[in-house]
């Protein structure tokens, strides 16, 4: 783990922790338990001295504020740090500083004043841990109601992000499909056009081939009526030799 960013929430000084590697690899520690040699018997220890009220009160924040907030660790080289919340009460002063910290940090990351932003989420996260510390060490019980509040704000923001992620993931599935069908919709629309084309050239070799046609009968039609006028011309020029022929004969005759 590397070494953990500055943070709004206050922690007490690091501390070294001495630790096994493959003990570390299982996220346990290892304590030292060696004592001194020497000769003969070993002296007993002297009991433990009784603990003071404002030590055991110290003891019991302490132990509160790991289980709220847990210790943070990581390794420097082949040496593990620990640095655990601090246990120090609250001032005013402490807290105008921490409201001044706030906006300049958010200044410093440049996190954007509305919409969704990731860093300055982030940022007001370690502010609310930072005051649930403050309110934990004056009231155990208040801290523990403001841990459940600081809970369910976060399972709503995690269900939003969900929602979000997933309604993006529907909106782009639609807009693939949409694209899809497009391009679909497109390729039909370009067949079509061409048919469109293929038939109206067809109507008009069709439209050429009925001009021949009525140019061609109307050709033949001439050519039947004149042969017809003709035939009809010779027949009335044959009638009329017969019928003089006719007049002559009778005329000779009388």
């Amino acid at each position: 783990m590397a070494t953990p960013t500055e943070s709004l929430l206050k922690y007490d000084s690091p501390v070294s922790i001495s630790i096994d590697r493959k003990s570390f690899k299982e996220r346990g520690l290892k304590v030292s338990t060696q004592q001194p040699e020497h000769s003969g018997c070993l002296p007993v220890p002297p009991p433990p001295k009784p603990k003071s009220a404002p030590d055991a009160s110290r003891q019991e924040n302490q132990k509160m504020l790991n289980s709220l907030l847990p210790p943070r660790e990581w390794m420097e080289g082949n040496q593990l740090w620990m640095q655990q919340v601090s246990s120090a009460p609250c001032t005013r002063t402490a807290v105008i500083q921490l409201e001044e910290l706030l906006d300049k940090k958010l200044a410093q990351k440049q996190a954007k004043e509305t919409g969704i932003c990731h860093i300055r989420r982030e940022i007001y996260s370690q502010c609310f841990d930072e005051l649930l510390r403050q309110v934990t060490i004056n009231c155990t019980e208040r801290g523990l109601v403001l841990l459940r509040v600081r809970d369910e704000i976060q399972m709503t923001i995690d269900a939003y992000q969900t929602l979000y992620e997933s309604s993006m993931a529907f909106g782009m599935r639609k807009a693939l499909r949409a694209e899809q069908g497009k391009t679909d919709m497109e390729k039909i629309n370009s067949d079509l056009e061409k048919e469109n084309q293929a038939i109206k050239q067809q109507m008009m070799d069709d439209g050429a081939n009925h001009d021949n046609i009525i140019k061609r009968e109307n050709e033949k039609r001439q050519l039947e009526e004149k042969k017809n006028t003709e035939e009809i011309q010779f027949l009335k020029k044959a009638n009329q030799q017969l019928k003089d022929q006719m007049l002559s004969i009778i005329s000779s005759k009388k």
